[in-house]
């Protein structure tokens, strides 16, 4: 795992006023949530189920797939790393640049080449860090004419967008389809660590053969059926973020020495031409209380490369008109 993700405000010594580090739209109204997790607590006394048998067949309620194919992860990380345990023994690649935990994963259950390995091809789609969106019907025919190849598609953000994805329901019949979801993303709730696979169930099997006992906890699995219960639980206005994000765009690459890449989602990757996205991102934390994703670290990108995920307009606003301040001292 790199140092340098998003959400990293514990470096600092001044308190953060708006975050953008993370994909995480952070305005989610989470109060039933929580007001059903208070009534729950007792849980905390009690083993959760072994294997969260009862999450498992509430999501497949919601998706129209069997139990069989959903398994419940400790966030969407943990379904990367089983895929890559369960799946050592293939050929990765992975398409990038993207989230490093694919390669990270991949590198920590990697075994020695034994002759001809089955290729296994990692996505993320919606794309993070670029915010891009392979279309459905050319990801679907690059599944259809490569039977041998497995496909892992990381769809954590699938809400963030209004391009057509490939369902749960329509992936499960393929027999070389993975996908990994995240309730992380959608209802804003990082610290409870909830994710979940969907796959044939041949797939799902041999990554269950790896999930460690009790690994998702009692109270994100009451969280996870109470949210398959409320869906509606924190709505968003996606309409009006991917406006804002649009706007919020224009606003950026109104600034001299400064371009804000295409997105198609929430979050996106801006480009600094003569400073570094390091210098910006520790001065707008010291001097405003704002933070980025220095996305520098990312492979493929260079020092002047940051991410950002869209806020509330005034956040917004707020911090367009700090990276202008720092680009003017800078002039």
């Amino acid at each position: 795992m790199i140092s340098g993700h998003g959400d990293d405000a514990f470096h600092f010594s001044r308190p953060m006023v708006a975050n953008f580090s993370s994909n995480v739209y952070g305005h989610v109204d989470l109060e039933p949530l929580k007001a059903h997790l208070r009534q729950r607590l007792d849980a905390i006394g009690h083993y959760p189920e072994p294997e969260p048998y009862s999450l498992e067949r509430a999501l497949a309620g919601r998706l129209g797939i069997s139990p069989a194919s959903v398994c419940v992860t400790n966030g969407a990380t943990e379904a990367i790393y089983l895929t890559a345990h369960a799946f050592q023994d293939a050929h990765p690649t992975i398409l990038g640049p993207t989230f490093s935990e694919y390669a990270d994963a991949c590198r920590l259950y990697e075994s020695e080449p034994r002759g001809a390995r089955r290729a296994m091809i990692w996505l993320c789609n919606p794309n993070n860090p670029t915010g891009g969106v392979i279309p459905k019907e050319e990801l679907t025919k690059e599944i259809e004419e490569n039977p041998e190849t497995v496909f892992v598609i990381d769809q954590s953000y699938g809400f963030f967008t209004k391009e057509p994805l490939l369902r749960a329901a329509e992936a499960v019949r393929y027999p070389n389809v993975i996908q990994l979801h995240s309730m992380t993303k959608r209802y804003a709730m990082p610290g409870l660590r909830l994710g979940y696979i969907t796959a044939n169930p041949a797939l799902t099997e041999k990554i269950r053969a790896v999930r460690m006992p009790w690994s998702v906890n009692a109270l994100a699995v009451e969280a996870g059926l109470y949210l398959c219960e409320h869906p509606e639980t924190g709505p968003i206005d996606l309409d009006g973020l991917l406006a804002e994000t649009q706007r919020l765009r224009d606003a950026l690459n109104a600034l001299p020495g400064l371009s804000a890449a295409p997105t198609q989602t929430h979050f996106f990757l801006c480009h600094l031409d003569k400073v570094s996205a390091a210098d910006l991102k520790t001065w707008l934390a010291e001097n405003h209380g704002i933070l980025i994703r220095d996305a520098s670290n990312f492979e493929g990108l260079d020092e002047g490369h940051f991410r950002i995920a869209t806020q509330t307009p005034e956040e917004n606003d707020a911090l367009v008109e700090a990276i202008r301040q720092y680009l003017e001292e800078r002039r």
